[in-house]
């Protein structure tokens, strides 16, 4: 198993990344509650990793928490979630934020996150709240500040927010909310995100 990545941040494209650790690339998905404490492309960055083992393929996860790849773990759980469901959790959500969506039992803000019906934010809700303890332990963030992201940052964020599970039309929509020049392309998702949950 492969727990930790400790190289080069070779590639970050939403919601993939690539480490060179050593000349070796190690492909990565990863949430965006990671990418937006990503450094730029050739800076040194540190991961911890979670691999899912699929018939058709080999996954490497990587967070910039401890916290996060537990609450991705304890998604993994849950009857009916998948690596792409505990993914679009944690880009919905900081592990405080949903340890709080949990604590309240706050199904409608679990059901405005793609791919999330009511049924499964209510085993989500049931199945984690008796770990939500474990998941609130303090955590150190690996990696150093956001910088500036590559250029077309509203075309990655397009992108991205299509990988994460939302509709193209709905992602144009978004997209006008968060348009302000000048942003990079991790802010503009995070406005956008921000603007899909309000009701």
């Amino acid at each position: 198993m492969i727990g930790f990545l400790k190289g080069r941040l070779a590639l970050k494209q939403p919601p993939s990344l690539m480490v060179d650790v050593h000349g070796v690339g190690y492909e990565l998905e990863a949430p965006m509650s990671t990418f937006y404490g990503l450094p730029a492309a050739g800076e040194p960055v540190a991961l911890f990793t979670h691999l899912v083992v699929r018939e058709d393929a080999h996954v490497l996860f990587g967070f910039g928490t401890e916290s996060e790849r537990r609450l991705f773990r304890g998604l993994l759980k849950v009857s009916g979630v998948g690596p792409k469901i505990a993914l679009g959790i944690l880009s919905g959500a900081s592990v405080e934020d949903f340890l709080r969506i949990v604590e309240a039992e706050d199904i409608a803000m679990l059901t405005r996150i793609p791919g999330i019906g009511r049924k499964t934010a209510e085993r989500v809700i049931i199945e984690m709240r008796d770990s939500v303890q474990k998941l609130a332990a303090p955590t150190i963030r690996e990696g150093s500040p956001l910088s500036p992201a590559a250029s077309s940052p509203q075309g990655e964020a397009f992108a991205a927010l299509v990988a994460l599970g939302y509709k193209p039309p709905e992602v144009t929509r978004l997209l006008k909310a968060a348009d302000e020049p000048g942003l990079s392309t991790t802010e503009i998702i995070r406005r956008a995100l921000k603007a899909a949950a309000k009701p």
